[in-house]
């Protein structure tokens, strides 16, 4: 998703115990992203978040930390230090409650499937990896802001267990691919490979709204909600 000129940047919280990390990222996202706050452990993540209400946060998936006592409502627990696997969807479970309209965007090294899982179930709108460009995680803030879900395309299969999508409870891919258009079909594989509709447009040579348009279309007629979901479609057929 592409910001227009005169559109209000994305409120943005960086969360990762590395501050050469958080200071490279800030330097490298787009001028549209404006960084509103940053937090080095699951504590004070908790409390940047709930204070600030971002519209994304940047959030790793290992953090050093308990639960935040104030916020969860409950003595705190848990020791600092060492980062932890879950400390990322720590945050989310104990932050997202108090700020419904923030969304969160995990950034990390690891591709493990268990991190990748454990943090779209707490909550995560995507997961992207470390070795994205800086313009890459700028337009994932922007997608994930709008309203999307977006992954780097060597875990879908990683989003399509964590949506419990069983081999064998697959229906007939001819029949379902039937339902689309040629372009439609097109459109389909590269936004489910986590292109940006910008990158579609410019690939198809086709506008941004017309790739929209089909994107619609094609969730519409597969009785899907989201490209979250589609992702997960695409993978288990191995249309990828």
């Amino acid at each position: 998703m592409t910001p227009s000129s005169d559109a209000p940047p994305v409120r943005v919280v960086i969360v990762d115990d590395h501050s050469i990390f958080r200071s490279g990222l800030k330097a490298d996202l787009d001028a549209s992203i404006e960084v509103v706050g940053e937090a080095h452990d699951v504590d004070s993540a908790v409390q940047v978040v709930t204070a600030t209400a971002p519209d994304v946060v940047l959030i790793d998936v290992h953090l050093p930390g308990g639960p935040a006592a104030g916020i969860a409502g409950a003595a705190a627990s848990g020791t600092h230090g060492d980062a932890t696997p879950s400390g990322g969807a720590e945050v989310i479970r104990l932050a997202a409650p108090h700020v419904p309209g923030t969304r969160f965007l995990a950034l990390s090294v690891s591709d493990s499937a268990e991190d990748v899982v454990g943090v779209i179930r707490a909550g995560a709108r995507g997961y992207i990896t470390k070795g994205s460009s800086g313009i890459d995680v700028s337009r994932a803030v922007h997608a994930v802001a709008g309203g999307d879900a977006v992954f780097s395309p060597r875990l879908a299969g990683f989003v399509l267990d964590a949506f419990g999508v069983v081999s064998g409870e697959v229906a007939a891919t001819d029949e379902e691919l039937d339902r689309l258009s040629v372009r439609e079909q097109e459109v389909m594989r590269l936004i489910a490979r986590g292109y940006a509709y910008k990158e579609v447009a410019s690939d198809l040579f086709i506008s941004p709204k017309t790739v929209e348009t089909h994107v619609s279309a094609v969730l519409r007629k597969l009785q899907l909600s989201s490209r979250h979901e589609l992702t997960a479609w695409a993978t288990a057929r191995k249309l990828l």
